[in-house]
């Protein structure tokens, strides 16, 4: 049976027995705070079990995701290196709400292992709950009766509290459970031992499959247990162990779950599994972790530097540094697997083929990151020498700072030494860079001044920009050779730089109006609203007219307001996923960054701002909501920013109640047609999942079609005005292409000629056709063109063709497919050591690579060095 089968005649199985087939929740828990990812089949339903939710269906049936890599279940460290260990697995369950109990539980398992998967009777034990003195709980004798109908006795195994009374956590219901085992090992084996005596002995032989809880009692604070009003059953069965005893593997890895990636590995690396026991648990590692990389991402939750999402990108970095180490992958390679995987799933799991694309270049993109710092950090890990075996804190922290090594990284490449790292001097390197970085932006600041008494700040700058008041204090401060005044008034108009939105500037006058003060800036500091000042008034205590610059708080309200439109209209044309991640709003511009992992395309940026536009010719008046409760602004179904700290009460901006609601303290226009229009003006990317827009609105957009009409009227004239100035660059665009072919075919009947000449120079060095010469030719495609055609009339040939290309310095080089696999050469790692003669780096594949430079001086060198490899 394949495993598609195995899943479905489960599923089929307890159908037919009343159960509802449900769907699996997802594998990354959002709203339990006692869990981090989905780490059994009952979690989904852990509410009706605590009695928090209405039981809808009596009896249910499904296959969980699950991950186990953290907190109580951290099985991490253990993937690859044993058979049966994984990150994400698959959860068969069945369970029973207040419905049927130990009878029909135990005779469907028994039912559908021997009947339906045929699995033989002789190598199956079960265990029951023994009882426990000190609890006061008696063996499961019910369930001990129940199981001597279907196999002898002297197979059933009682088991203690530990292995056999299963527990929600501290407290909540609970029960006794009976766990079925299989004997994997040969006949000869199972003469000579017992497989009784293995049963919970971590033989990797014999293995639990299936776990049947009852759950009878609810345990309460104090410790105690009290009977349940309702009994409930809860099964759970680890669907790739089950696949390994139908499919009789030895190894949970040898079956049809696994070997399609794992084959696909073994393809791509050259290396057969099996081979060697490194490259197997390399091959492992990333067949077990790709699966719960890629759920984890199709269920919403992207690689990043925190809670689930960092434990996400420590198990891709995991399986990425053993692709590297042992199976020589120096380019991303782990997403090549998502597309196995998403068919493997499809109609299982629909989702993963739904988001493939997206999945794949979420993977793409973390490999991509993590290879940049990996390979240097890893051959600086490998020169590292130590007497004691310890890896000192510095040179840890040298790997963290410098590489971008997460700390357990370098514990896990240590390990694999015999070595152990210094955590605590570890520790104090970390504290000495975050001292550094206090010291790097210090301020000298005085003491405050007090000028008139009064503690409290009254903030008017979203209902009037002018405003009359007094100097409550003000110090002064120094930083990086600049001295400027901070001041604190009673009462202020202008916006303290916060929420990505810029600090107001603009003027403070005397009673007299006769002079006046620049505020350049103005900021927030531990709630308090203080204005930058250059010069300070001579007389502090009268009173001032604080007053905003319109001309910059007006483009800057237009600019917040339209980011708020721009993230709604992203979430609708992109996805849900789409997450404010930063924003900066200032007069000028908006810049606002967000979760998304691939390119925004044409088509997309055009909807996405024909919605914004739409928006802003509805003219929607702004709802502005001040003092609502928080809740009560969450529940109301407002964004919130992640990483955001809000107060018990907040302030709500709706631009249309279906559209755009956020909690948001900025400044905002009155109603979205003052924003003008809305112009895009660029889209890239920032960081690894994280894109930017940058957008003009107002007279800024005005300014900038004036710009571009006055381009195209220019361009125009140059072309003498033609009436379709399209089809005109058309036709300049298609004679340059083919002025270009004719370059390009003259290029190519040279290099033709080319390789026969070179062919002649090559020198046979041990059974080897070496060729090492500088080729005149205008470009990379000619080379690479000339290396393959010198390949195909010279067997085992290594050649070497250097360049100068556009004045810059060039190398490629090409090795025959039976000298990689026989004398272990590889391109890329040569072209590499040869780049560092002109002064450049490079890589490739096995057989061909290419580097470029700065130095052509050093291209005779280079050419010379390339003989030491042979």
């Amino acid at each position: 049976m394949t495993t598609k089968e195995i899943r479905q005649g489960f599923l089929d199985f307890f159908k037919s027995k009343g159960h509802q087939i449900v769907p699996s929740a997802p594998i990354v828990v959002k709203n339990d705070p006692t869990l981090m990812f989905t780490n059994a089949g009952m979690n989904q339903f852990k509410d009706i079990f605590l009695g928090e939710a209405a039981v809808k269906y009596s009896r249910v049936a499904d296959t969980q995701r699950c991950l186990r890599v953290s907190g109580k279940h951290n099985d991490l460290e253990e993937v690859g290196i044993d058979t049966y260990h994984h990150t994400m697995f698959e959860m068969l369950g069945n369970w029973s709400f207040g419905d049927y109990f130990k009878k029909e539980a135990i005779a469907w398992s028994w039912e559908l292992l021997t009947e339906v998967y045929q699995i033989p009777k002789d190598r199956l034990y079960v265990s029951v709950f023994e009882g426990d003195e000190k609890e006061g709980l008696v063996k499961d004798e019910e369930a001990y009766s129940i199981w001597k109908q279907y196999i002898a006795e002297n197979r059933i195994i009682l088991g203690n509290k530990k292995d056999n009374f299963w527990e929600m956590g501290e407290t909540g219901p609970c029960g006794p459970c009976s766990e079925i085992h299989v004997d994997m090992r040969p006949d000869e084996e199972r003469m000579r031992v017992d497989g009784k005596t293995l049963v919970n002995q971590d033989d990797p032989q014999v293995i639990e499959i299936w776990n049947n809880v009852f759950m009878q009692f609810n345990r309460l604070k104090n410790g105690t247990l009290e009977k349940l009003p309702n009994q409930h059953v809860d099964t759970g069965m680890g669907l790739e162990r089950l696949v390994r005893v139908i499919q009789k593997r030895s190894s949970n890895y040898d079956t049809d779950v696994f070997q399609p990636l794992i084959q696909f590995i073994a393809g791509k690396s050259g290396i057969e599994y099996g081979s060697d026991e490194k490259t197997d648990i390399a091959m492992r590692v990333m067949a077990d972790h790709i699966r719960a990389i890629c759920f984890c991402i199709a269920d919403g939750t992207l690689p990043s530097n925190n809670k689930a999402g960092y434990v996400i990108r420590r198990i891709l970095r995991r399986a990425v540094r053993y692709s590297y180490t042992f199976l020589n992958f120096k380019e991303p390679f782990l997403n090549q697997l998502v597309p196995i995987l998403a068919d493997q799933f499809d109609g299982v799991f629909p989702e993963l083929k739904k988001q493939q694309d997206f999945v794949q270049k979420v993977v793409l993109e973390e490999e991509n990151s993590f290879l940049r710092t990996l390979a240097t950090g890893i051959q600086r890990f490998e020169r590292f020498e130590t007497s004691d075996k310890i890896i000192k804190g510095d040179f840890a922290f040298e790997l963290y700072d410098t590489f971008g090594f997460p700390i357990d990284l370098t514990e896990l490449m240590a390990r694999e030494k015999g070595w152990t790292v210094d955590m605590e001097s570890f520790e104090i390197e970390l504290q000495k860079q975050k001292n550094r970085s206090r010291a790097a932006t210090a301020v000298d600041t005085s003491d405050w001044v007090i000028v008139n008494e009064g503690d409290e700040v009254e903030f008017i700058g979203y209902d009037e920009l002018e405003t009359e008041c007094k100097i409550l204090k003000y110090r002064k401060v120094s930083a990086k050779g600049k001295e400027q005044f901070q001041l604190v008034l009673s009462r202020t108009p202008f916006y303290a730089e916060s929420g990505g939105q810029a600090g107001d500037t603009g003027k403070l006058e005397d009673s007299s109006r006769l002079f006046e003060y620049e505020i350049t800036d103005t900021k927030k500091e531990n709630g308090l609203i203080i204005h930058f000042v250059d010069n300070l008034p001579e007389e502090l205590g009268g009173k001032f007219w604080a007053m905003v610059d319109p001309s910059k708080r007006h483009p800057s309200e237009s600019n917040h307001s339209a980011t708020h439109l721009l993230h709604a209209a992203l979430k609708q044309v992109l996805g849900g996923h789409v997450n404010q991640k930063g924003s900066l709003v200032n007069a000028d511009y908006l810049r606002f960054d967000f979760s998304h992992f691939s390119k925004v395309t044409a088509g997309e940026l055009a909807e996405i701002e024909a919605i914004v536009n739409s928006k802003i010719r509805a003219n929607i008046p702004l709802k502005e909501e001040r003092s609502v409760p928080y809740q009560e602004a969450i529940d109301s179904g407002v964004t919130a920013l992640f990483g955001e700290k809000y107060g018990d009460f907040v302030r709500v901006i709706t631009f249309d109640e279906q559209f755009s609601k956020e909690l948001c303290g900025g400044t905002h226009v009155k109603a979205s047609g003052q924003i003008g229009y809305f112009k895009i003006v660029s889209e890239s990317a920032v960081a690894a999942g994280v894109r930017r827009i940058e957008a003009i609105t107002g007279e800024r957009s005005e300014h900038h079609f004036n710009e571009q009409f006055a381009q195209i009227t220019a361009l125009k004239e140059l072309l003498k005005n033609p009436k379709n100035l399209h089809r005109s660059v058309e036709a300049l665009i298609e004679e340059n292409n083919r002025l270009k072919k004719e370059i390009e075919k003259n290029i190519l009947e040279r290099s033709a000629g080319l390789k026969h000449e070179l062919a002649k120079l090559a020198e046979n060095i041990n059974g080897i056709n070496f060729l090492a010469q500088r080729v005149e030719l205008p470009n990379a495609d000619a080379i690479k063109n000339l290396a393959y055609a010198v390949k195909d009339i010279l067997d085992n040939v290594f050649l070497v063709f250097a360049a100068e290309i556009d004045g810059k310095p060039s190398l490629t080089v090409m090795i025959s497919e039976n000298l990689v696999k026989e004398r272990n050469l590889n391109a890329g790692n040569i072209v590499r050591e040869l780049a560092r003669e002109i002064q450049g780096g490079g890589g490739g594949q096995a057989f061909f690579a290419t580097a470029g430079g700065k130095d052509a001086n050093g291209i005779a060198g280079a050419l010379a060095k390339a003989r030491s490899f042979i």
